[in-house]
């Protein structure tokens, strides 16, 4: 999540009750979760196994909770408190706005893009050139659909990330302050749902196609020319690469990394990365071959017991 302009690291640090070490002369340009920072983004960390990696990232300004030292050049924030002093920060800059009407007047809709009836386009939406969004659509906050995009009835885009914060009083919800973004020629089936990110973006890259009742959880990244099909199950910051092929009702766990060309069988479960180039099957997912092998061993199990066992 980028702000509409950069942000003195000092006036963030007023703002959140934080003490400032580091490089106070910094300007924040943007706020992200450890996985997606880039140079001129706060993070946060609260756990101190995650320190080194938090302090080592692309991130210039880190929210922590215990005072350490700083590597040159970036700014730490230190408060009680990260997590919500993050939060606190998201919701300043992407505050809850409801709607008061079917499309928002902020919102900015190609004239030759059709939308049909009943179709909701939240704040700060683009919607390119040559889109067709069909019927009962919902398009959330900030979220930006390139050209010639087509959308099928019934859709759900933009919703807020499944992502708690476990606490002592129970699950704190993170706010959403991230987008969805849907690259040119992209193909999304009946009632398909897409979780923007917390703070970064879930993106669906160019050329790519979606069955029905595909769902895309939060800050996922599926690549160029993927092809989808339906209930396929997408968790949270999962990177599918270009021209993967997920076959219907595969599930795939969050932050696994999918390489690029590699297919996977229905029904299959992904726990963990999978190389591109290869041919996948089974949970949990194994190349296709080795559980074709198994498989084929399991069968001989009955013979086998009867010959060495006599049962």
């Amino acid at each position: 999540m980028k702000f509409p302009q950069p942000v003195p690291v000092k006036d963030i640090a007023q703002r959140i009750g934080a003490k400032l070490i580091g490089n106070a002369a910094l300007l924040a340009t943007g706020i992200n979760e450890l996985h997606k920072v880039e140079p001129g983004d706060i993070t946060f960390v609260d756990v101190k196994r995650y320190f080194k990696k938090s302090l080592q990232s692309a991130a210039s300004i880190v929210i922590i909770n215990e005072e350490t030292e700083c590597p040159e050049g970036k700014a730490l924030l230190v408060c009680a408190q990260p997590f919500e002093a993050y939060d606190s920060l998201v919701r300043q800059y992407r505050p809850l706005r409801p709607l008061s009407s079917q499309v928002s007047e902020s919102a900015f809709i190609h004239p030759s893009a059709v939308i049909e009836p009943n179709v909701t386009i939240g704040h700060h939406v683009v919607i390119g050139k040559n889109c067709y969004i069909q019927a009962n659509t919902y398009i959330g906050d900030h979220t930006h659909i390139g050209d010639h995009v087509n959308i099928q009835a019934g859709c759900i885009i933009g919703t807020d990330a499944f992502y708690f914060q476990k606490t002592e009083k129970g699950f704190q919800k993170w706010h959403s302050g991230g987008r969805v973004v849907i690259e040119n020629r992209v193909d999304i089936g009946a009632a398909c749902t897409i979780n923007r990110g917390v703070s970064g973006d879930t993106i669906i890259g160019e050329g790519s196609k979606l069955d029905c009742q595909v769902h895309v959880g939060h800050g996922a990244v599926i690549g160029k020319n993927c092809l989808i099909a339906g209930q396929v199950g997408i968790g949270g910051k999962a990177v599918l690469e270009d021209e993967v092929v997920l076959y219907g009702q595969v599930g795939v766990a969050q932050r696994i990394r999918i390489g690029k060309g590699a297919v996977v069988s229905a029904k299959s479960g992904i726990s963990k990365n999978l190389e591109g180039g290869k041919a996948y099957f089974g949970i949990p997912a194994a190349e296709i071959r080795v559980r074709q092998r198994e498989l084929a061993a399991l069968r001989h199990l009955p013979v086998f017991f009867k010959e060495y066992y006599g049962e």
